[in-house]
């Protein structure tokens, strides 16, 4: 069979996020860790990397035996986010978009820039010595439209494969996107999941069938 569906849904910021950029042309007096932007509006983005990525990584340390590369990852995993083992090839059913802000005008309405500044501050334990240094933030509050293609080759795991892709988005919103998670960044809610077939056909009741597993 042939037939993409397509996943689209909205990831609102509970904290800040950080999600790097390049300092390579950082200017003296400039911020140490820039967002990564999209370069044509200039808004903060979340890379389909990172958010696929992530994805795989969470469903990983629930479904392997034990830690491994990517390309020894549960058959499950592999089938949706794909395999470069020789002789095991597998293309990822799933395509990720970079997600950019969207509510960009909401956040300046109520007088609200879509980063801000945190310094951070490490201590040396041994001379006491502070480190602090400044790190860009989406803020609390962002909201990032995201758009996921499914490939749909096979008809009867259809539905295993959505599942698992929402298992994954659940782990998400339990976990963290982007760096410093452990300080607090990048906490997540996933909203307003929807599904719709946008090429070939799949049967009705395996399409409201994903509908209800994106939604429970």
């Amino acid at each position: 069979m042939f037939a993409k569906i397509e996943i689209k849904g909205k990831i609102k910021l509970e904290t800040g996020m950080h999600i790097g950029g390049s300092t390579q042309f950082a200017a003296i007096g400039a911020i140490d860790s820039p967002v990564i932007r999209d370069s044509f509006t200039d808004l903060p983005m979340i890379p389909g990397s990172s958010f696929k990525g992530k994805l795989r990584t969470l469903l990983a340390k629930k479904y392997n035996t034990k830690l491994v590369e990517p390309d020894n990852d549960d058959q499950k995993i592999k089938r949706l986010f794909g395999s470069s083992k020789k002789g095991e090839i597998k293309s990822s059913r799933l395509i990720f978009s970079d997600s950019i802000l969207s509510n960009d005008d909401d956040l300046k309405d109520i007088g609200v820039s879509s980063t801000e500044i945190k310094t951070e501050n490490t201590i040396n334990r041994i001379t006491a010595i502070a480190n602090p240094r400044q790190i860009e933030r989406a803020v609390r509050g962002s909201i990032f439209d995201f758009s996921i293609i499914y490939n749909a080759e096979e008809e009867k795991e259809i539905k295993e494969d959505i599942e698992l892709l929402k298992e994954g988005l659940k782990f998400l919103e339990y976990d963290y996107i982007g760096g410093h998670g452990s300080r607090g960044y990048g906490r997540v809610k996933i909203e307003d999941l929807n599904l719709d077939v946008v090429v070939g056909k799949i049967d009705n009741k395996i399409k409201e069938d994903c509908k209800k597993i994106l939604e429970g």
